[in-house]
């Protein structure tokens, strides 16, 4: 049997392309501070100020809504786990794509290329549109984008705020198609923006507003709970606690996605044995207590039913933020609170678009150069950027934006990520069994409960939403298997390609051939 470090190196090359190419290599220049902040900064985004409302209308009292949170912070510490020993043994760029490619072949990876680049990402800049779209019509007061309908036929009805979401990802992705020269360094500021944000509202729930604590012993009762499906709706005649309590830690996951980001800047990373999982689990248990402190102040300033009724078009933070210094919307205070949180929200949501943008066009981009996507695709503009790639994600982005809500949106990407979330968490035991002797900086605490836990609860999670969300589930389920037919084109029309040039097969070694 070949050593598993023969193998790993054999593909990766092959694996990134140009990514990985011999004459550049990547410099561990990230230590664990700024290794912390990459993963703060892209799970940290709209989930913590927009889900309140939804989560409290699917389970009804305050106390379910924070289990919630913390349950679907402790399962996704559960994926950070195996995670980091996975990443810690293979500390290079690629993350998921190549753990799916060691372990199950290039089908698997390709799938996950696929629903990145149909699913994930779209989906994700269709909802970040939507976020800053909802941060608007809160900042221009009355919600005048909610109740402005740009077009409604007897099959669909499109909003200005769809518009205004639309325009931002056309904005953002001509933006990509440009320059890129500054983008880290936006990014690093807007991920201050958003922790100063949560920071400013949940502090503020407490010092500026006149709560009460008995909110916390309350129920929704009568609340408008606009647009929640009645099957995952508390008090309905067709509700079900499980439907509702797998409804409320699907939005809750939404907050914390993003949570696996580290894996693909893994090969910059110092000490990757030890910084990794130091980064991984210690950012996860950062941010469930910052979620969890600002879901508190929430209540403590609104009943569960005030909660319920806030419009689907607008936040339960604003509506928090609109109590400070007396709740006099016409005083300077107030006013200036309100404005400081919408520009805020509008700040974070732009941030998460703009980097989902930039890191979401390279996913079929390093799968053009890999053969597994179409050559166009793999191209460069005279700017250095993958522009056809920009385009198509802008394209699927714009549709989404048009085709459903933001709530819609978030459950449509969590669906379809975690499908994969789960499958590169199983690879651990396959590592585990083949490879017993490859080298682990950090094995996983503990393995393999954990693991096992979080594939049981996963799949129930997956279950749960086929059941309570069937249209999202099964549109993501056939974007995915609609990827099987495009994969053996491709694939076969690069065999014969390799053919026709008389280039040689991989080696027996490559895990290609697995």
């Amino acid at each position: 049997m070949l050593k598993p470090n023969t193998i790993y190196s054999a593909y990766s090359k092959k694996i990134m392309g140009s990514i990985a190419d011999d004459k550049y290599k990547l410099v561990r220049g990230l230590g664990l501070i700024a290794a912390i902040s990459v993963i703060i900064g892209n799970v940290i985004g709209t989930g913590v100020f927009l889900k309140a409302r939804v989560m409290t209308c699917n389970v009804g009292s305050p106390e379910w809504v924070l289990i919630a949170w913390i349950a679907a912070g402790f399962l996704s510490l559960a994926g950070a786990l195996t995670y980091a020993e996975l990443t810690a043994m293979k500390p290079e760029a690629g993350g998921e794509y190549v753990f799916l490619r060691d372990a199950y072949g290039r089908l698997s990876s390709f799938l996950f290329g696929w629903m990145q680049m149909f699913i994930a990402k779209p989906g994700s800049q269709a909802a970040a549109g939507m976020a800053f779209a909802i941060g608007l019509n809160d900042f221009i007061g009355g919600g005048k984008l909610g109740e402005a309908v740009f077009l409604k036929t007897s099959f669909i009805e499109i909003s200005m705020i769809q518009i205004v979401a639309l325009m931002m990802i056309v904005i953002f992705t001509t933006l990509n198609a440009a320059t890129v020269a500054i983008s880290g360094q936006i990014a690093t500021i807007l991920t201050g923006v958003k922790i100063v944000l949560i920071l400013f509202v949940g502090l503020g729930a407490f010092v500026w507003v006149t709560g009460d604590f008995s909110h916390f012993s309350m129920i929704n009762e009568g609340g408008t709970c606009e647009k929640v499906a009645d099957t995952a709706r508390f008090g309905s005649a067709t509700y079900s606690f499980a439907a509702g309590f797998g409804a409320a830690m699907l939005g809750a996951l939404w907050g914390y996605d993003g949570w696996n980001n580290l894996t693909f800047v893994a090969g910059e990373v110092k000490e990757p044995g030890r910084n990794i999982p130091l980064a991984i689990i210690g950012s996860t248990v950062f941010i469930i207590i910052l979620y969890v402190f600002v879901h508190i102040g929430y209540f403590y300033v609104l009943d569960p039913t005030a909660i319920a009724s806030v419009s689907a078009n607008s936040s339960v933070a604003k509506v928090v933020v609109s109590g400070f210094f007396g709740g006099d919307i016409t005083t300077f205070a107030t006013g200036f609170a309100v404005a400081l949180f919408t520009v805020g929200l509008m700040l974070s949501s732009l941030g998460t678009l703009h980097t989902s943008i930039l890191s979401g066009s390279r996913v079929p981009y390093a799968m053009a150069k890999d053969g597994l996507m179409f050559k166009q695709l793999g191209k460069l503009s005279v700017t250095h950027v993958p522009v056809s790639a920009l385009i198509v994600q802008g394209v699927l982005a714009s549709i989404l934006a048009l085709s459903g809500s933001f709530d819609t949106l978030t459950d449509y990407v969590v669906f379809g990520s975690w499908i994969f979330y789960a499958l590169v968490t199983s690879s651990i035991f396959l590592f585990r069994r083949k490879y017993p002797d490859a080298i682990r900086p950090y094995r996983a605490w503990g393995y393999p409960v954990v693991p096992v836990v979080f594939l049981l609860v996963a799949g129930w999670l997956l279950i749960n939403t086929l059941v309570t969300s069937p249209q999202q589930s099964f549109t993501g389920l056939g974007l995915i298997i609609l990827g099987l037919p495009v994969y053996y084109y491709l694939n076969n029309k690069g065999m014969k390609n390799n053919d026709e040039s008389g280039r040689e097969e991989p080696e027996e070694g490559n895990v290609n051939d697995r």
